[in-house]
């Protein structure tokens, strides 16, 4: 089995920071759920999340993910939205960081009353994972513990989503943390960047696991819509407007950003341009593919000894 030491906690103040982003997401997460309301316009919503995380002394490590009923993942408010939630299966996905160090977590809101065994499959895929972590256990066994609880519910976990490795300034590092027995198949919620589905985990390592369970097939594809992009590399532009728009991508030091964070004239032409030339990707909203509902929720862990501590819960 691979190891991963690309997110080793190595020193005092590294586990520090990842604890303060912690504390920070802690409450956010309080103050994020008691602010969802049915009637609520989603764009407000985003706007109150990140001003509240910077109000915290944190910085969003990414945009926050608002995902509705068969969307898993990757949905973010345009500027101005018009949407509302109503009675719907929310999906909060939110990241804070501080000096680059994350966490992660998600949660979901049942606001139609009537998928609350759903949202339960998640959660309970959730705890079976986090008690299954320690030193020497391999992300397959992780898997499988994912899987076996949110079958044993009557859902299906999303087969082709995983959880991910965190380290600074990156919200997808390695390994794959998969949600069934073997790892997974297909494209993940990292968007390709995240490798070793079958890592043994060590000591310091912190990785973001995120059990997403539906009553539909279990697999998710690329929906239409794409409001989340990252920079890839470093590469110099000729054109001015696109010039202008990548000062302000280059600020986020490679995390995730959502297009209603920059301004510009020539804004949506530049994004396309940057992302035809490689410097930046996108993150199209995950949308299950029999239109089955979905339920996620997440917690980040730093893997000790014995155990783990989980930075975003109480």
């Amino acid at each position: 089995m691979a190891k991963c030491e690309i997110n080793q906690i190595n020193t005092d103040d590294v586990l520090d920071k990842y604890r303060a982003a912690g504390k920070i997401h802690q409450q956010i997460m309080k103050d994020a759920r008691e602010k969802v309301k049915i009637g609520m316009n989603v764009y407000e919503y985003a706007r109150y999340v990140d001003e509240r995380i910077v109000e915290l002394g944190g910085k969003p490590a990414f945009p926050v993910n608002i995902s509705f009923n068969e969307a898993a993942a990757h949905d973010t408010p345009l500027l101005n939205d018009t949407r509302v939630f109503g009675e719907d299966v929310v999906k909060i996905d939110i990241g804070v960081h501080v000096d680059g160090y994350i966490a992660d977590g998600a949660m979901t809101i049942d606001l139609s009353g009537k998928h609350a065994a759903l949202v339960k499959a998640s959660e309970e895929g959730l705890k079976a994972a986090i008690d299954t972590v320690k030193a020497g256990v391999t992300t397959l066994q992780i898997g499988a513990a994912i899987e076996d609880t949110i079958t044993g519910l009557g859902f299906s976990p999303v087969k082709n989503l995983m959880g991910h490795g965190l380290a600074q300034y990156m919200a997808h590092a390695e390994p794959s943390v998969p949600n069934v027995k073997g790892g997974g198949t297909g494209a993940n919620k990292c968007g390709g960047a995240c490798g070793g589905a079958g890592a043994e985990l060590c000591v310091g390592d912190t990785i973001a696991i995120e059990p997403f369970a539906t009553d539909g097939v279990g697999y998710v594809e690329n929906g239409p819509v794409k409001e989340i992009f990252s920079q890839l590399k470093l590469k110099p532009t000729r054109m001015t407007f696109v010039r202008h728009v990548l000062e302000q991508i280059e600020e986020y030091r490679g995390l995730p950003f959502a297009r209603r964070w920059l301004e510009g004239d020539k804004l949506d032409l530049a994004l396309i341009q940057l992302e035809r030339e490689k410097i930046i990707m996108s993150y199209p909203v995950l949308v299950e593919v029999s239109g089955g509902m979905v339920s996620q929720a997440e917690h980040t862990v730093i893997v000790t000894e014995d155990g783990c501590e989980v930075t975003t819960r109480d």
